[in-house]
């Protein structure tokens, strides 16, 4: 798809009269609104003003693109004015608007004409090409003049990513490095950088810039060459995550400054006026050749899906224990937790929640590392994760046998989301050899279709791997059961404590859950529910207690960020000792795993029990021997404070 596929005849007014910036827009609109671009006229003014309310959208050197991506807008767009009198659009340079691109885009993710509207802001940078459409005399020769720069920018582009390559080949790293965004990441994210890479050449200076728009970040910044950089230039209007540049020069500015004042910004790096970022500096040495070990980009991955997929444990989790708090009269019942139509509330909004934990974790994996286009596919294979399905059940077809789907849980999510996010960057790699005119359906067609296709195909028949190696875990627990209660809490607390929300600790969790739904159980499921809950509670405590009374152990910032892990360990969140574990895991999971097992085992041998899968101490109200099970987790804490504090040296060693 090309730019003239969404800016059609209708749509360009050529030689306009306008007296003011509301008569273009006026105009504007109206011309969207004859090329079919529109469902509601009003609607889609209104959200061109409010975008003008936030900041002008003029450029300077008289351009100006108007843009909103609202859902009065029915199909992607432009409208564009020549206005050889101008009008005032509040400018950064002062200068009237002769020249304005009007853009409609559709909410919603990604969309086929974002690629093609970021290359036509950045063309408009370019005074030639600007200049040509002001003098077009008819819609059909400004159409022209578009697609003539178009094909002259693909062999541009292309000529430009041949030579990043060799320079990088070489070991010629860009001198400085740049980040351009802004809310709706359609037209000034490219213009930004175009400038700024235009503007670097001028200087003599190889520039690299990553845009950060609607379809994703592009042209990303590699860890090679933010170690080689002389600093980082954040021209954005939305917030950018720095914590990759730390112990480089940063320089944050708007949007704009990098469209209008690219030279002043790039002599702020090269003068060295830019602040430092805090944080652990990358040396240049163990950043090139391997950027990343394999081990930390799984780890990178794995922890987008955690950290995205907790709101979701913690929120279903403490809703569905809510469930149990309300319904205390049907205590020892099969009906316990929904008995009323209050506790029914609470534990069916609980159930959704904590139902959507392993499609979240899949989806974020694989977008970790596909980008947005992983998204899709990993939700669908933590789908598959969950509910098992397999080529067992495809057998049973017409009727369909679901008792035949063995769900992989956890570990199974944890597949689906890796193989989403790989298979997803092999299919991009496989399009790249299209051709150019199929650009844009990209996004929106050809990598979710094909994504979920392969991922959903892969994972009927991976399935079964899964859920045997689920069914072996368990399995494995269950047979622990009847010989010694006491010893399975011990395990199933310890195992909280491997991995502090990995699989692991997942496993244990499933499996209490799973005993804990057991009616032929008894009150045994509950028991050891309660010493998984206790195991869970345990690593952030003896984080919090030995950063609290063994301060000459840990660092200022670690002893700060160690005071937040008592609410994390009373709310059950074990993950509050991964930040911990990550800088020093040969001294942190060995001691929490002793203190987790303690705790597990004393509550298991205390009697305690839990019919609330989730919640912590705040669900205290439902715990069976409720001071005793406090014990037990404070034992453990103790334990595994006193152990990691006596092994761990003093910082200043």
């Amino acid at each position: 798809m090309k730019i003239t596929d969404l800016l059609k005849v209708d749509g360009i007014k050529v030689g306009a009269n306008a007296s003011s910036q509301m008569d273009a827009i006026d105009q504007l609109v109206a011309l969207q609104d004859a090329s079919g671009n529109l469902n509601d006229k009003g609607a889609y003014k209104e959200g061109i003003l409010a975008r003008e309310k936030e900041f002008s959208t003029a450029v300077g050197d008289g351009i100006a693109i108007p843009h909103a991506k609202v859902a009065a807008v029915k199909n992607p767009g432009l409208a564009a004015m020549t206005i050889p009198g101008g009008v005032d659009w509040n400018a950064p340079d002062g200068e009237k608007a002769d020249l304005v691109f009007m853009i409609a885009a559709p909410d919603g993710e990604a969309n086929t004409h974002l690629e093609m509207l970021a290359n036509l802001s950045a063309m408009l940078m370019h005074e030639d090409f600007a200049n040509a459409l002001r003098s077009a005399k008819t819609p059909q020769e400004f159409l022209k003049v578009i697609d003539d720069a178009e094909a002259a920018r693909d062999a541009e582009a292309s000529a430009k990513q041949a030579a990043q390559a060799a320079q990088a080949s070489a070991g010629n790293y860009p001198k400085i490095l740049a980040i351009t965004a802004c809310p709706t990441g359609i037209a000034h994210t490219y213009m930004a950088a175009e400038n700024l890479e235009k503007k670097a050449a001028e200087m003599g200076i190889v520039l690299k810039a990553e845009t950060q728009g609607s379809a994703g970040a592009k042209n990303i910044l590699t860890a090679e060459e933010i170690a080689n950089c002389e600093g980082i230039i954040i021209a954005a209007d939305k917030n950018v995550d720095r914590a990759r540049f730390a112990g480089k020069q940063v320089y944050s500015t708007n949007v704009s400054a990098g469209i209008n004042e690219p030279e002043r910004l790039i002599n702020i790096i090269l003068n060295h006026e830019a602040p430092v970022q805090e944080g652990t500096v990358a040396s240049a040495d163990a950043t090139s050749g391997e950027a990343e070990s394999v081990g930390s980009q799984i780890y990178k991955h794995l922890m987008n899906g955690v950290s995205h997929m907790l709101p979701f444990v913690i929120g279903g989790g403490i809703i569905t224990a809510l469930a149990f708090l309300v319904d205390m009269g049907a205590a020892g019942t099969g009906a316990y937790g929904s008995s009323t139509a209050v506790a029914a509330f609470f534990k069916k909004i609980g159930e959704e929640a904590f139902g959507m934990m392993l499609p979240i974790l899949a989806g974020y994996i694989a977008m970790s590392i596909a980008d947005r286009p992983g998204l899709a596919p990993g939700v669908v294979g933590g789908l598959f994760a969950k509910s098992g399905i397999n080529m067992a059940f495809l057998a049973t077809a017409p009727d369909f046998d679901a008792s035949v789907c063995v769900s992989g849980g956890f570990i199974a999510a944890l597949g689906a989301g890796f193989l989403a996010g790989y298979l997803t960057l092999y299919i991009e790699k496989l399009c790249d050899k299209l051709p150019e005119s199929l650009e844009g359906i990209k996004p929106i067609l050809l990598y979710p279709l094909l994504g979920i296709l392969a991922t959903g195909g892969v994972m009927y028949l991976l399935n079964p791997i899964f859920g045997a190696i689920n069914t072996a875990i368990n399995g494995w627990l269950s047979s622990m059961q009847g010989a010694n209660i006491v010893l399975l809490g011990a395990v199933v607390g310890g195992m909280m404590s491997i991995d502090f929300g990995g699989p692991f600790n997942k496993a244990a969790y499933v499996f209490s859950t799973g005993l804990l739904a057991d009616a032929a159980l008894g009150s045994a499921g509950q028991q050891v529910m309660a010493a998984c809950m206790a195991g869970g509670m345990v690593p952030p405590l003896v984080i919090a207690l030995s950063t609290t009374f063994f301060k000459d152990k840990w660092s200022k910032q670690d002893r700060d960020a160690g005071l937040v892990n008592y609410i994390m360990g009373l709310s059950f969140i074990s993950e509050g000792a991964i930040p911990f574990a990550a800088a020093d895991p040969g001294h942190v999971i060995p001691t929490c795993v002793v203190g987790s097992a303690v705790a597990g085992g004393l509550s298991a041998l205390f009697g305690c029990y839990s019919p609330a899968p989730h919640g912590g101490a705040w669900v205290i109200a439902v715990i069976g021997n409720p001071i005793m099970w406090l014990v037990a987790i404070a034992a453990g804490s103790v334990v595994g404070a006193l152990l990691i504090s006596f092994l761990k040296k003093p910082v200043e060693q």
